[in-house]
């Protein structure tokens, strides 16, 4: 190995194991995530969003949303529905080609898919050689039944991503938008993925939430689009406060790619397993559309009025995951600190994330500071999301909102009777200053402005 070669090695940044039970463990206790249904056991693969959780994923859908649609005048937002009629899985090729190849063990009876084994021979829960079956595909959709008569003319399916009803609507939006190539189309909404091998807390369950793009563009341009949207949504990600040595762009290989497309690069984040996936930019070509076409007899092309061209738009997909997002997230901000002989546990997110953007904190729950204390925490709610907590000792408040990442800390005391002033303490450096209550607000806005 060149002494470059060595320099970068040792460059490399190493996952830290012992970094998921924490950020797990926090989730739980703070009330970030919580397993569903867990009265009754738990149901396998299925999370539900706490009160701290829910904001967090709400932030990082809004952070998309902003950069996505809000700041562009060539993307405009949507929302289908979760239900589909088989016809739509089967034009897209779901039906046919959703699948991954299911091994089971005949020694243990576990099930794993084959693509994933480090030894395509062994099973990874027992150990044992030579007992795993032969490779069946099996599909991923949720299938039901829609209305009071079952049988297959009442068959629907769970979407398995949100990128179909973007297709199926092209004609629709494309219509009433006035928009014309290069524009694109953003969707937000759940999904559904019959996965064989669900695991990793969040990363990878049969129900989760996509942030989804398609961008339409004229056949010519879809190579120059897809290298902008693939370093566009890299740098959100570094934007928003995970460092580049976590983030890497990896290039499908051509025995990787899906069968529509011409080109795939994984924004992945280094979990504490290792590399993950958090989103999918893809050059998805003519594909969806033509094949909606085909099967629907609806036109789905667009016509240049100025060069007298018509032409099916190819599309540039970035596709990403809002929960495995927002773990990433948690992962990169989970910090631990030697703060006076203590350990202090904080999230350093980026103020657009974090679930609270202030806290408001009356020294103690007597009444002559309760009342004006929450005077103070309705002017901050007006704008920002709040966080007003009571109980146990100041130290100890601010420790709580350490570990759910709120920014900034707003103390209500005695002296603040008197003078109309407060303290605001910044999570980060700990450092407090006193401001009047009416300077408040436009000290929060210059350092909450995004």
């Amino acid at each position: 190995m060149s002494s470059s070669e060595e320099t970068e090695a040792a460059n490399e940044p190493v996952a830290d194991p012992g970094l998921f039970d924490k950020v797990v463990n926090l989730c739980k206790r703070r009330g970030f995530v919580f397993r569903s249904s867990e009265i009754y056991g738990g149901f396998r693969s299925t999370y539900d969003y706490g009160p701290v959780g829910v904001l967090m994923l709400r932030s990082v859908k809004d952070a998309w949303w902003r950069s996505m649609v809000q700041l562009r005048n060539d993307v405009v937002g949507l929302d289908a529905s979760i239900l589909s009629p088989p016809q739509v899985w089967e034009a897209s090729g779901h039906l046919e080609n959703f699948t991954d190849p299911l091994v089971d063990c005949k020694n243990c009876g576990a099930r794993h898919r084959q693509d994933t084994l480090d030894k395509p021979d062994q099973c990874p829960n027992c150990g044992v050689s030579g007992q795993l079956t032969e490779p069946r595909q099996f599909n991923l959709m949720f299938k039901t039944q829609a209305g009071p008569v079952a049988g297959a003319g009442a068959d629907a399916y769970l979407r398995p991503e949100t990128a179909q009803g973007i297709f199926t609507n092209f004609a629709n939006v494309l219509n009433t938008s006035r928009k014309k190539p290069p524009f694109g189309i953003a969707q937000i909404g759940k999904s559904f993925r019959n996965e064989i091998t669900p695991g990793n807390f969040v990363f990878r369950t049969r129900e989760f939430e996509q942030m989804e793009m398609e961008y339409f563009v004229p056949p010519d341009e879809a190579d120059r689009w897809y290298q902008y949207w693939c370093e566009e949504r890299l740098a959100w990600y570094e934007d928003l406060g995970i460092p580049k040595n976590q983030l890497r762009l990896r290039p499908h290989d051509p025995d990787e790619l899906s069968h529509y497309s011409a080109a795939t690069a994984d924004v992945e984040f280094l979990f504490p397993w290792g590399w993950g996936e958090l989103e999918g930019v893809a050059n998805r070509g003519d594909f969806d559309l033509s094949a909606h076409a085909e099967a629907s007899g609806t036109k789905l092309e667009y016509f240049d009025q100025a060069s007298g061209e018509r032409y099916v738009p190819h599309v540039i997909e970035p596709a990403a995951g809002a929960t495995r997002t927002m773990m990433a997230f948690l992962m990169a901000a989970y910090d631990e600190e030697a703060v006076n002989d203590d350990t202090r546990v904080v999230l350093h997110l980026n103020p657009r994330i974090a679930p609270y953007k202030v806290a408001v904190l009356p020294l103690s729950k007597k009444p002559e500071l309760q009342e004006p204390a929450l005077e103070v925490r309705d002017m901050v709610a007006k704008t920002y999301m709040v966080d007003y907590d009571e109980t146990q000792a100041i130290g100890k408040r601010y420790r709580r909102q350490d570990e759910i990442g709120t920014p900034y800390c707003i103390t209500f005391d005695f002296d603040s009777l008197e003078d109309q002033a407060v303290t605001i303490r910044d999570r980060d450096s700990m450092e407090q200053v006193r401001l009047p209550i009416s300077e408040v607000m436009d000290w929060l806005a210059e350092r909450l402005t995004w």
